[in-house]
């Protein structure tokens, strides 16, 4: 008896299965790869332009109004277009509010604060973010509530203590109330939280390596970004501060916001003059950007990339 096997049929030739591969239409302009940037178009440059231009009106305004007499400030419609009393008025204004004295001031001032801030702040920022001791939180939480109350409401006691101690017209009565602020506190901790790991604080212990070691040399490397940008803020906030300092203290030894308030001081204040003085007190700030102003630019970037 035999056995017949069941006979196989050819597979046919079918052509392979195409699947159907989601649209990109609508949305390819959208479409970024690793590596790509992102395009702008004529929108983004228009806003760009706009934004710009209303940033360096309030300067240029400075420069054209420096640049004319009185008289002409106050026509309608003003100048714009600068005129040919820039240096005079500049002349003018360094001598009546005695400029010189007031720029060296405010170069201590600033400098002193800025230093303080950034040494003090890095320290308490590395402190609450990676060492773990009792009672962290709450003293945390105390810090960042003092954000909440208005310097005004330390002025009296301020100046009784300042007088008390011999300090009332000294600059020592402006720059020591504000060598730390909670507010670089909590910046320097928040970015420390993520810029500097754990691993590598505990690497440093376990090769021996003080205190004083690990901040100098794995704290403040980590930390520079941070401290460009801390650095950044509080010289502009130092060199801009008016209140405290035309409280504490005196005509004959004043910071150049002090010294620039002489200027706007009578009844009718030459307004030429005034923009003068303002226009030299924002050069130094120019400078300052212009000299660190890759790092201040490329600190923002790092704190606002993680990973």
């Amino acid at each position: 008896m035999t056995t017949t096997s069941p006979t196989k049929t050819a597979a046919p030739n079918l052509p392979p299965a195409r699947h159907a591969a989601p649209s990109d239409k609508g949305r390819g302009r959208f479409k970024i790869g690793a590596g790509q940037q992102l395009k702008g178009g004529p929108f983004t440059y228009i806003a760009l332009v706009v934004v710009g231009l209303g940033s360096i009106f309030p300067l240029y305004w400075t420069l054209v109004a420096a640049s004319h007499d009185q008289q002409r400030v106050l026509d309608s419609p003003p100048p714009l277009i600068p005129g040919g009393k820039l240096f005079s008025n500049l002349q003018s204004a360094w001598d009546q509010a005695h400029l010189g004295k007031a720029i060296v001031n405010s170069v201590i001032v600033a400098g002193c604060i800025t230093a303080a801030t950034l040494f003090f702040c890095t320290l308490a920022g590395y402190a609450f973010a990676k060492m773990r001791f009792r009672g962290r939180g709450v003293l945390m939480t105390a810090v960042i509530a003092t954000l909440t109350i208005p310097p005004q409401l330390s002025v009296v006691p301020l100046f009784m203590l300042m007088s008390d101690i011999g300090w009332g017209g000294h600059l020592e009565s402006v720059i020591f109330p504000t060598l730390v602020g909670a507010f670089g506190v909590f910046f320097m901790r928040q970015y420390l939280l993520e810029a500097l790991p754990y691993e590598l604080v505990e690497a440093a212990k376990v090769d021996g390596a003080s205190n004083i070691r690990i901040v100098w040399n794995v704290v403040l490397p980590a930390a520079r970004p941070a401290m460009m940008v801390l650095g950044m803020l509080t010289f502009v906030q130092a060199w801009n501060d008016f209140f405290w300092p035309f409280l504490a203290l005196n005509q004959e030894n004043p910071t150049l916001q002090v010294a620039l308030g002489q200027l706007s001081a009578s009844y009718t204040p030459d307004q030429s003059i005034v923009m003068a003085g303002a226009l030299i007190s924002t050069l130094p700030l120019l400078v300052v950007f212009i000299v660190f102003g890759k790092q201040i630019v490329g600190g923002i970037m790092a704190g606002a990339v993680k990973g």
